[in-house]
């Protein structure tokens, strides 16, 4: 994990009413019944996501990722130290996988004071030996200490089995109560990988594909396992495993030539697109690590547009958000959120971002 070298230029207050304690279902919505904001360079309108295709056009595409969600949370005890939390982030061979370590009961805090050789012992002899942080780095980016670290995994079961049978999904404390692994699937889930669901997706249903469809917006998929979305502030993310696949490439490239809008589902859509661009611009077929960072200094060569939720200030995810739709749209999306009472976090409202700088 390195340091970013640019921080976000949106600015605002997040108050705690604002953030989703519960999944809309909850809430006494549907999926696709949660608020929408969609912002252009001509002003902001307030919708809701089933309204999603009155604002694509026909030649549009829609971009989705189709990772599932882990149950990547799981207990487990510090040598000689007492409980904590383990978020398992990715896998890296069937032996060794990045993880962090958080304080018990409810996973609040990273524990940043860890060191090479401490363990972890899980449940059913399963024990995870701290190696070194991911990745190796001469300082923590946090300034206190290494959030993310890969283990060896030891014991008589691999760590998959582990979380199969004892793992639940990635929770933090704001949420009322523990839900279930189903609240944090997308209707595109297919393939597991990903640590905390590509959440961005949560709101659309098969109907409002149907719908997107018939309208003449095209759909396709590429996978990024997301790791988790902790992240300190300052932090950029973690390298993510992905997968762009010919037919979506193909997608990609047909759909810029003729003029249509490329618009990503998510941050997690975003990365991997622009991090299967070829120098002369169009995205091929490519799969394996990204460590690419989508920012203003780095910007979308592909993206046009952009559905996502609601970031916290700071978080290196603004970055992507500003770099798709330019600081002075994405602070004003922000703003009118903030004023309007969207809410924020996975289970919360949604935002389409459409600049007029569009990359035909």
């Amino acid at each position: 994990m390195t340091a970013l070298s640019l921080a976000p230029a949106t600015r605002f207050d997040a108050p705690q009413r604002l953030i989703a304690q519960t999944p809309p279902e909850e809430r006494g919505l549907t999926r696709d019944g949660v608020r929408l904001l969609v912002a252009t360079d001509t002003g902001v309108t307030h919708a809701h996501f089933r309204d999603l295709p009155a604002y694509l056009r026909a030649g549009d595409l829609v971009v989705v990722n189709n990772s599932a969600t882990m149950a990547a949370q799981v207990d487990g005890t510090l040598a000689g130290r007492g409980p904590v939390v383990v978020h398992a982030a990715s896998r890296l061979d069937p032996m060794t996988w990045v993880v962090e370590v958080r304080t018990a009961p409810d996973a609040a805090r990273a524990v940043l004071d860890l060191r090479p050789g401490e363990v972890v012992e899980l449940a059913d002899g399963v024990r995870l030996d701290l190696v070194a942080p991911h990745p190796r780095i001469d300082s923590s980016p946090t300034g206190r200490g290494n959030r993310l670290w890969r283990v060896r995994v030891v014991g008589p079961h691999l760590l998959e089995q582990h979380l199969q049978r004892h793992g639940r999904p990635i929770a933090y404390g704001y949420l009322d109560h523990r839900y279930p692994l189903a609240a944090y699937q997308t209707v595109f889930a297919t393939r597991p990988g990903s640590a905390e669901m590509p959440s961005a997706a949560r709101p659309f249903t098969p109907e409002l594909v149907a719908r997107l469809v018939a309208a003449g917006v095209g759909v396709t998929a590429v996978t990024l396992h997301a790791g988790v979305s902790s992240q300190e502030a300052g932090e950029a993310p973690a390298t993510e495993w992905f997968e762009v696949p010919a037919d979506t490439a193909d997608l990609v490239t047909a759909t810029r030539a003729r003029g249509g809008r490329v618009v990503a589902v998510g941050t997690t859509v975003t990365r991997a697109l622009e991090s299967a661009v070829q120098a002369d611009g169009t995205v091929h077929a490519v799969s394996g690590w990204t460590d690419r960072v989508v920012s203003r200094a780095a910007p979308p060569r592909v993206v046009d547009g952009l559905v996502t939720g609601w970031h916290d200030p700071d978080a290196s995810h603004l970055l992507l958000v500003e770099a798709v739709a330019g600081p002075a749209l994405a602070q004003r999306a922000y703003d009118a959120a903030v004023a309007g009472g969207y809410l924020w976090h996975e289970f919360g409202d949604a935002a389409l971002l459409l600049p007029a700088h569009h990359r035909a």
